[in-house]
C-alpha cells in the first residue's frame, strides 16, 4: 500500500539501561533548566504559612518545634517579610540581579537553605551561570545532607567541566551506598557525567571511582556507556562483554553490547542468540524486532511481534506493530484485526503517551483500499482535535467531495484552524476539490481569495500558478511564479514550473534551459527535474543529452509523464520500436494520462 505510516524506530540507547536517573537539573545550553517563578504574594503568603524558612512574628507566642529537621527558627521581622516581598516582586518586574542579590543576603542572614534554592532559581532563569553556583554552594553548605542540593552542585560543577572537585563527592556516595543500590548508583553517575564536555575526562573519572567494584557487572555497564560516549567503541565493547559474562542472563547487558556493536548484522546475532537461550525475554525481542523493521527486515520483525503479542495478548506496543507491519505486507484482514484490538485495549486503558490517531489512519487507509468509503469517514470522524485532526478532515472533506461537492466545502469551511499555515492547507484543499470536479475557474477564485488574505502564502501562489497554466493564463502563470522567486530564491519548483512551461510551448528556449538549470542545482536528484531538463534538451535538437536525462529520471521514477518524453525522443531518433513499448507500458499504468494521449496523438502514433 502506498504512504505507509513510519514504524517505531530502534531505541536500545545505553541510557535506557539505567533504571532511574538523579533528578537533577536537565541542561538547556549550559545551564540546568530554571523553576517557574513565583508570584510574589504567593511567596510572602507561603513564608508565613509553611517553612520558607521556619518562622514567628515578633512578639508572637512561641514557635512550634519545626518539622524539617535542620531548618533553622528565626523570626518573621517586619524586615524580613518586606525583603521577601520586595525580591519577589522585582523578580516579577524583570529585575533578577535586585531579587538575587535581596534572595541570596536573606539566606545567609537565616541560614535557611530554600532560600538559597530560591536564590538559585532566579539566577538560573536569567542564564547567569556564574551566580546560579554561588547559590547552589550556599545552598549545599547550609543543608550538606540535602539530596537535591548535592545534585544540583554536581550538575554544575560538571557542566563546567570541574571534574576534580566532583570526584570525592561521588566516591562518598559511593562508599555510603548501601550494596543493593550501588548498581543504580553506578548508572546515575556515569549519566551526570555524560553532560560534562570532555567525555575522555568524564570517563577517566568514572573509571577512578568506579575502581574498588569491578565485581558488579553494573559497573562494567557504567563503564561501557561512558566509553560509548567519548567515542571509544572497543572500550565499550569490551566492558559491556565482562558485565554479560558475569551475568549472561542480563537483559540490560546484551542490550549494552548491542548497542555498542557498530556493525548491525553483528549486532543483530548477539540480541537473537540470547532470545535463543531465554526464550520469555521480552525487552531483547522487542529491541530485535525494532532493529529488524530498521533493516527493513518486515518479515522477521512481525515473527518478533507475534511472538510478543503471544505472550501477552493485549500488548499495546506489538498491537500497533503488527498492524503496521501487516498494512506494509497487504494483509488487510490481519492488519484491521491488530489495529481495531488495539483501539479498544487503549480505550480500556488510557495510555498519554500513546494516540490512536495513527492506528484510525491506518484502518481508514485499509477502507479506502477496498473502496469502502462509509469504512474510510466512520475512521477518521473518530481522529480527536490534535497532531492528526486537520489533515484527517481534509480527507474526509476530499471523500465527500466525490460524491457530494458542496457538503465537502461545507465541511472544510467548518474547520477551526490555527493560524495562517492551517488556513492555507484548508483552502489548498478545497482549490483542489474544486479542480478534480474540472472547476477551474472557481478554484481560481478561492486561490485569489485566499492569496488576498496571505499575499506571501507561496503555496498558495504555486497553485494559483498551476491553474493559470491549466487556463492558458501564461501572463498570470508567470507572475506568479516569478513572486515565488522572489519570496523564496531558494524554491526549486517555481524555477522548474516556468522553465517547463516555457519548452513545453517550444518558446524562449535558453531562458527555459537557464531556469531549469537552476532548479536542478537547487535539487540535483529530482526526477521530475531532470525530465524537464531532458524535455529542454530535446527541445533545443540535444537528443543525446536529452535522452541521457530522460532515461536517468525514468530510472529513479518510472512515471508515466516521464515515459511520454522519453519515448518522443526515440521515436525522433529512429527507435520507434523501443519508444512505442515504452509507451505501451506507459499506458497500461495509467490510460488517461493527459501527457501521454497527447504525445501519442500529435505523432499520430496508434499502439
Amino acid at each position: 500500500m502506498k504512504n505507509t505510516l513510519p514504524i517505531v524506530t530502534l531505541s536500545i540507547a545505553l541510557s535506557a539501561c539505567a533504571t532511574g536517573g538523579m533528578n537533577a537539573p536537565a541542561a538547556s545550553g549550559a545551564v540546568p533548566a530554571a523553576s517557574a517563578a513565583t508570584p510574589a504574594v504567593q511567596t510572602a503568603d507561603a513564608a508565613m504559612r509553611r517553612p520558607v524558612s521556619a518562622v514567628r512574628r515578633t512578639g508572637a507566642g512561641p514557635a512550634e518545634q519545626n518539622e524539617d529537621e535542620g531548618l533553622p527558627t528565626v523570626q518573621l521581622t517586619d524586615e524580613l517579610l518586606y525583603k521577601l516581598l520586595a525580591s519577589e516582586f522585582a523578580f516579577q518586574r524583570g529585575d533578577w540581579q535586585s531579587a538575587y542579590v535581596t534572595t541570596l543576603g536573606t539566606a545567609q542572614q537565616t541560614r535557611d537553605p530554600r532560600l538559597a534554592k530560591r536564590a538559585a532559581e532566579i539566577a538560573l532563569s536569567a542564564k547567569q551561570v556564574d551566580e546560579a553556583m554561588n547559590a547552589v554552594r550556599l545552598w549545599r553548605s547550609l543543608a550538606p545532607n540535602s539530596d537535591e542540593a548535592a545534585q544540583y552542585y554536581l550538575s554544575f560543577i560538571i557542566l563546567g567541566d570541574n571534574l576534580a572537585e566532583a570526584k570525592p563527592i561521588l566516591e562518598q556516595r559511593l562508599r555510603e551506598a548501601r550494596p543493593q543500590t550501588r548498581g543504580l548508583l553506578a548508572f546515575q553517575m556515569q549519566r551526570l557525567l555524560a553532560r560534562a564536555k570532555d567525555k575522555a575526562a568524564a570517563l577517566a573519572l568514572l573509571d577512578e571511582v568506579l575502581a574498588p567494584y569491578l565485581d558488579m557487572p553494573e559497573a562494567h555497564l557504567a563503564l561501557a556507556q561512558g566509553a560509548f560516549a567519548a567515542g571509544d567503541s572497543q572500550r565499550a565493547r569490551r566492558e559491556a562483554q565482562l558485565a554479560l559474562t558475569a551475568k549472561p542472563d542480563s537483559e540490560i547487558a546484551v542490550l549494552a553490547l548491542a548497542q555498542v556493536t557498530p556493525d548491525k548484522t553483528e549486532a543483530g546475532k548477539i540480541l537473537q542468540d540470547f532470545i535463543a537461550k531465554n526464550p520469555k525475554t521480552r525487552e531483547v525481542r522487542l529491541a530485535y524486532a525494532r532493529m529488524l523493521v530498521e533493516q527493513k527486515e518486515y518479515a522477521k520483525a512481525r515473527a518478533q511481534f507475534e511472538a510478543l503479542l503471544k505472550e501477552q495478548p493485549q500488548d499495546l506496543t506489538s498491537l500497533y506493530a503488527l498492524g503496521v507491519l501487516e498494512v506494509q505486507a497487504n494483509d488487510l484482514n490481519a492488519a484491521e484485526q491488530h489495529l481495531t484490538t488495539y483501539l479498544k485495549v487503549l480505550a480500556a486503558n488510557p495510555d498519554e503517551e500513546r494516540d490512536p490517531s495513527q492506528a484510525l489512519l491506518l484502518l481508514a487507509q485499509i477502507a479506502e483500499e477496498r473502496k469502502d468509503t462509509e469504512g474510510v469517514l466512520k475512521w477518521l470522524s473518530q481522529i480527536e482535535p490534535g497532531e492528526a485532526y486537520l489533515n484527517a478532515q481534509l480527507k474526509r472533506a476530499q471523500v465527500i467531495a466525490k460524491r457530494d461537492l458542496p457538503a465537502a466545502r461545507k465541511l472544510l469551511h467548518e474547520i477551526t484552524v490555527s493560524g495562517e499555515r492551517e488556513q492555507g492547507q484548508v483552502i489548498l484543499a478545497e482549490a483542489q476539490l474544486l479542480r478534480d470536479a474540472n472547476q477551474v475557474p472557481e478554484a481560481m477564485k478561492v486561490l485569489q481569495e485566499g492569496i488576498r488574505q496571505s499575499p506571501d502564502n507561496t503555496d498558495l501562489l504555486y497553485d494559483y500558478a498551476m491553474l493559470a497554466e491549466k487556463s492558458s493564463q501564461w501572463d498570470t502563470m508567470e507572475a506568479s511564479l516569478r513572486k515565488i522567486m522572489q519570496l523564496a530564491p531558494a524554491n526549486h519548483h517555481a524555477y522548474n514550473a516556468l522553465g517547463y512551461s516555457l519548452a513545453e510551448r517550444n518558446i524562449r528556449l535558453e531562458e527555459a534551459y537557464t531556469l531549469i538549470d537552476k532548479a536542478l542545482k537547487l535539487a540535483p536528484d529530482d526526477p521530475f527535474i531532470m525530465d524537464s531538463m531532458g524535455w529542454v534538451q530535446f527541445r533545443l535538437g540535444r537528443l543525446k543529452e536529452a535522452e541521457a536525462l530522460l532515461r536517468r529520471a525514468y530510472e529513479i521514477r518510472p512515471d508515466v509523464e516521464i515515459a511520454a518524453h522519453l519515448g518522443e525522443v526515440l521515436w525522433v531518433k529512429g527507435q520507434r520500436a523501443d519508444a512505442e513499448k515504452l509507451w505501451r507500458d506507459a499506458r497500461n499504468k495509467d490510460p488517461q494520462n493527459d501527457t501521454l494521449k497527447n504525445t501519442l496523438a500529435r505523432l499520430n502514433v496508434n499502439l
